[in-house]
């Protein structure tokens, strides 16, 4: 049984909703939510999320040998790491506490982090997933695409805030004739020159590497004193006690990993049932 936990450190909680958390949603819809800090808003039921992946990767392993997923921190406020998502390896991203495999870059994310902390403060930032080997012809069309669903996977994390894939917004600063993926054969297959598609076109994996980045926000409870109202409808303060991360990014690294995979999963197996 877990015996480190401080349900004490959040009695602030308890008749004050915490700005921009699931405090006030949570007993607006149900009437009454878990203040003590392991409710269906907290970031631990992921661990649900995880475990199952280790059985979709075996799954995986197995139906598309090869295919791996990697997960990794590119952004931290307005730090961006240099990471190319065709080469970057498991063991990079594993190499230092905030999961970022640029090292130089990694060095100043935590010093950030640690200032951040200092201050009573959080930060938000991006992380990008690299999905490589994924045969192509998984996916659906139209209300199951592929790029839908895992975009509704990585929303469903908590502190999601924003999903692109591909060139994502980015793309939509280019002509046509600068986005378009031209196709090649190459050793028998077919390939694209370039992958601002993202691995997925019209809903369906096209065998090149499925990339794509999520945005958390900032951690909501923090330690400077904010506006808030209580249970009873009063405006109040409140300053948070107890332990909370100031960035969730580098926790967030491995949940990412998870839903990927389980979409993934799913979509192997519906090709497999589909078409053999």
């Amino acid at each position: 049984m877990n015996k480190d936990a401080r349900p004490e450190s959040y009695r602030e909680m308890e008749t004050a909703y915490r700005p921009s958390h699931a405090d006030y949603t949570y007993q607006a819809k149900y009437g009454i939510r878990n203040w003590q800090g392991g409710g269906r808003a907290s970031a631990r039921e992921t661990i649900g999320r995880v475990a199952a992946a280790a059985v979709a990767k075996k799954a995986l392993a197995q139906i598309a040998p090869g295919l791996e997923i990697v997960s990794y921190v590119k952004t931290i406020h307005e730090l961006t790491a240099d990471v190319n998502p065709e080469t970057v390896t498991f063991e990079q991203v594993e190499a230092n506490i905030v999961r970022c495999p640029d090292a130089a870059m990694a060095e100043k994310m935590i010093e950030f982090i640690k200032q951040v902390r200092s201050e009573g403060d959080s930060v938000g930032g991006i992380i990008e997933c690299a999905i490589r080997g994924t045969p192509p012809g998984w996916g659906e069309p139209v209300f199951d695409k592929l790029e839908a669903e895992l975009a509704k996977a990585m929303m469903s994390l908590p502190a999601s805030k924003g999903f692109e894939i591909g060139s994502g917004f980015a793309g939509t600063r280019l002509r046509g004739s600068q986005h378009n993926d031209a196709f090649f054969m190459e050793e028998g297959k077919v390939r694209t020159k370039t992958n601002l598609s993202g691995g997925i076109q019209g809903g369906i994996s096209n065998g090149e590497a499925i990339f794509f980045r999520v945005a958390f926000k900032p951690t909501a409870t923090i330690f400077q004193k904010q506006q808030t109202v209580t249970t009873t409808g009063e405006d109040t303060e409140l300053q948070a006690r107890g332990r909370h991360d100031p960035c969730v990014l580098p926790r967030a690294v491995p949940m990412v990993e998870a839903m990927a995979a389980l979409v993934l999963v799913d979509h192997a197996l519906r090709q497999r049932g589909q078409v053999g």
